[in-house]
């Protein structure tokens, strides 16, 4: 079973923008019950607020480097419904910039919220889940949005690309042990996204519109709530990794066949990113 049924107990972190957003919007559609949870507790109301469908929601203001409260937040989730079906570890930032003016500060919080908080999710999630699959029903499913940075590496953003390999790691890995006790596990590896994170975590002369779309020729930002549907695909099929747009596919089957040549196309493209933002620069 991977559960296809309706009515599952999920939660969402980072749920009051971007992916997490629209997460909590086709879970709802689909007739599940969500926790929007979000360190911004504003925007977590307004998403639950805003979404609809058979399904029901609820806003949390949840910080996600705080162990403790995501436990919290499992408990009682389990508490009220008796168990955690999906747990959707999404919350994440991105910080981009020469490496050499990133400082131990940015470091720290990049890793906090990308790393702990996702070890934070699965520490709180996975036991009661193998559990619920002890007891011979559908254990549950983990969600944890990586990037395609989390697959392939590209100067000026070494610390989102280590946090996200650092997700996809994690995620295969508990995979291969969750696989017997009834619990999926999948790592979610987007292009850029249309979402608010292309416009913050600059530092410098960075700028996240002209890196992730002018820079790599892409017109448009994959749209979330297609993000959304092919994520609870990706659940259901019980999927380790998605890829996705097409393009992204083919980007990484082209890395993994031909690394060498990826390496030096990254060089350029670094080379590129400081063209267009000495360009930048020049007319502001």
């Amino acid at each position: 079973m991977n559960g296809t049924t309706t009515g599952r107990q999920a939660i969402v972190t980072g749920g009051g923008s971007g992916i997490g957003a629209a997460l909590c919007r086709a879970l709802v559609a689909a007739g599940d019950h969500v926790v929007v949870a979000d360190l911004d507790e504003a925007a977590a109301v307004r998403t639950a607020q805003s979404v609809t469908g058979p399904g029901s929601a609820r806003a949390l203001r949840l910080d996600v480097t705080d162990a403790a409260a995501v436990q919290a937040a499992v408990d009682d989730v389990v508490s009220r419904a008796g168990r955690l079906d999906l747990m959707f570890n999404n919350a994440g930032i991105s910080i981009g910039g020469e490496t050499e003016e990133l400082t131990l500060a940015h470091w720290d919080a990049i890793i906090d919220v990308n790393i702990r908080g996702v070890v934070h999710g699965v520490a709180a999630a996975y036991p009661q889940m193998v559990r619920q699959g002890a007891a011979g029903e559908w254990g549950g499913h983990i969600v944890n949005t990586a990037s395609m940075g989390g697959l392939m590496a590209a100067g000026l953003l070494t610390s989102y690309v280590m946090t996200k390999h650092a997700v996809v790691g994690l995620s295969l890995a508990l995979r291969s042990e969750a696989a017997a006790k009834g619990v999926g596990v999948t790592a979610v590896c987007p292009s850029a996204v249309d979402t608010p994170i292309l416009d913050k975590g600059a530092v410098g002369r960075f700028h996240g519109r002209d890196y992730f779309l002018k820079g790599q020729g892409v017109r448009r930002p994959h749209d979330p709530d297609v993000l959304a549907q092919e994520v609870l695909r990706a659940v259901h099929d019980d999927r380790g990794l998605l890829v996705t747009p097409r393009t992204a596919r083919a980007t990484w089957f082209f890395g993994r066949l031909a690394p060498v040549t990826t390496q030096r196309m990254s060089v350029r493209f670094v080379a590129k990113q400081r063209a267009l933002q000495a360009a930048r620069a020049d007319t502001h």
